[in-house]
């Protein structure tokens, strides 16, 4: 209980301070490419969820798309709710949402409703599938909760929304929020402190500063979308399981491997326990499971995944800032939030011979990836580029390491080589 306290508290006094900055003393750099998608589904009979972690930025896209609308679209009529604010602190139910909205639109108007962390109100699908069915606004409002996507509420608002995943800052957005060139330093540092666009205000050469915006982003996401909407009374095993998935990133996690490894620290536990506390760490938005796939076979395999964190800085703060002894985890970690936010559905690819780190698919496009620190022998070339070789389509195949020197390798044709820096940089 005391624990809990103080994180409340800190949480309450992070929030505060961060309220105190103005936001007129801070320039807001547009994310074309998120803009540029929503806009592109406005008006097309849909409602528009914007779903992701919390901090990475769904309420600055909101903020943006309420400009781009007031600029843009003639005699708009806007409603911009934030439940973060106390002035809608009112509204927390559906009937209190409904009777909010409904009296201030006129019917056949230009009318955009815009609710910021709307899984804050109670039934809120009620709400908006109504005013969805009398046509009075394009609804548009952000989610930092998968809970909000269960099956139960999929089916209630089944047809009637596009869900549009916002993600942390990749490599490149990085680069153009800290005001840096491309380089290995600049890459060094992204892949310490993550993506989470408000470490703009911060010195992120000063591991203190860095480390304490990341306690107070994971103390909120912890306390708010899984201790307190969960109810979970054994916070300490959550917390060790969520660092334990961090030190094992990239590698295959069953139940039962947790069961174990929490036995060998004098925690017993079910599995039953852990699944479902791994499900309230993935709906919160922390991390993200990633199912195997038989490249060969074409066919899933359920039950044993690998966990990747939705931002590797948080996972970097769990486990203490060490990259040197977990490098080629963090590397992961960014490529396959890299392949993520350029659209792609993302696997763990298994061959009869060996395993291929990701197989990404976008419409009728794949490509595979191989993700590795250094090619330091010949072992791990033939490893890393191996695997590949018994992939017969044509598919594109990428090697992806901090190499100084890459290219295309005579022994392994077809399979391109790239350093991470270049290949973040893509746009595959």
């Amino acid at each position: 209980m005391e624990k809990l306290t103080f994180l409340l508290v800190f949480i309450f006094i992070s929030r505060y301070l961060c309220k105190t900055i103005p936001d007129e003393s801070m320039e807001i750099i547009t994310r074309h490419k998120y803009l540029s998608h929503i806009i592109s589904h406005l008006n097309r009979g849909m409602m528009i969820i914007l779903i992701g972690q919390r901090r990475v930025g769904k309420s600055f896209m909101l903020r943006q798309l309420h400009e781009w609308i007031n600029m843009n679209i003639q005699d708009a009529e806007v409603i911009y709710i934030n439940k973060e604010l106390l002035s809608f602190s009112d509204i927390t139910n559906a009937l209190e949402l409904y009777e909010y909205v409904s009296p201030q639109f006129k019917a056949g108007g230009n009318n955009y409703l815009l609710i910021d962390e709307v899984q804050d109100i109670e039934h809120y699908e009620d709400a908006l599938r109504s005013l969805h069915a009398e046509n009075l606004c394009q609804i548009v409002a952000t989610g930092s909760n998968a809970y909000i996507f269960s099956s139960e509420l999929s089916t209630r608002l089944a047809g009637r929304y596009v869900e549009i995943p916002i993600y942390g800052l990749g490599y490149a957005e990085f680069l153009k929020f800290h005001n840096l060139v491309d380089s290995d330093e600049a890459l060094n540092d992204y892949l310490r402190v993550g993506g989470l666009p408000g470490l703009r205000l911060y010195d992120i050469k000063d591991e203190t500063q860095v480390s304490d915006y990341l306690q107070g982003v994971y103390n909120t996401i912890m306390m708010r979308d899984v201790v307190s909407r969960e109810k979970i009374r054994n916070v300490p095993f959550i917390e060790n399981l969520a660092k334990f998935i961090g030190d094992n990133i990239g590698k295959l996690i069953s139940n039962n491997s947790i069961v174990k490894f929490m036995k060998s620290g004098g925690e017993k536990i079910s599995e039953s326990i852990v699944a479902t506390y791994v499900s309230y760490l993935c709906k919160a938005l922390i991390m993200n499971p990633v199912m195997r796939y038989d490249i060969h076979g074409k066919k899933l395999f359920e039950l044993i995944f690998k966990y990747y964190f939705t931002d590797h800085g948080l996972r970097n703060y769990l486990t203490g800032f060490n990259l040197r002894g977990s490098i080629e985890k963090v590397i992961e970690n960014v490529i396959y939030l890299h392949l993520l936010a350029c659209g792609y559905k993302v696997r763990v690819g298994i061959l009869r011979a060996g395993e291929v780190d990701f197989v990404a698919t976008k419409g009728d496009k794949t490509i595979y990836v191989q993700a590795t620190y250094l090619l330091a022998s010949e072992e791990t070339i033939e490893r890393e580029f191996g695997n590949m070789i018994g992939i017969k389509d044509n598919f594109p195949k990428y090697v992806v390491s901090m190499d100084p020197v890459t290219g295309s390798m005579e022994k392994y044709p077809g399979i391109k080589h790239l350093h991470l820096r270049k290949f973040l940089m893509t746009e595959l």
